[in-house]
């Protein structure tokens, strides 16, 4: 069982900059796909990026440019950069940790963290 905790979401204006964190705890998770999923009011949960146990990244391309995900398998983390931050990126982000072992899948969520981009 893996448990995530973020941390680091709140209000910022647009254009500013905010770091989310996610800590992993009860197993490691360097052979986990790390991800950052967000949910804005009234819709559906959608991927920000994805890093995989490399150092393969993928993002939504509304992000592109402006965020950066990494993760650090030593400290058991996954953050996420975001920059030039916007009104839209207003979301509840969650970190997401998942893999397929044995044919068997496993994917845990965390609470979530409100980001609230506002003037």
């Amino acid at each position: 069982q893996v448990q995530l905790v973020e941390s680091g979401g709140g209000l910022v204006q647009p254009g500013g900059s905010l770091r989310l964190s996610c800590a992993a705890s009860g197993s490691t998770v360097s052979s986990y796909t790390l991800g950052w999923y967000r949910q804005a009011p009234g819709k559906q949960r959608e991927l920000v990026a994805h890093i995989f146990s490399g150092i393969i990244t993928v993002y939504a391309d509304s992000v592109k440019g402006r965020f950066t995900i990494s993760r650090d398998n030593a400290k058991n983390t996954v953050d996420l950069q975001m920059n030039s931050l916007n009104p839209e990126d207003t979301a509840v982000y969650y970190c997401n940790a998942k893999r397929i072992l044995d044919n068997r899948p496993y994917n845990y969520w965390g609470q979530g963290t409100q980001v609230t981009v506002s003037s």
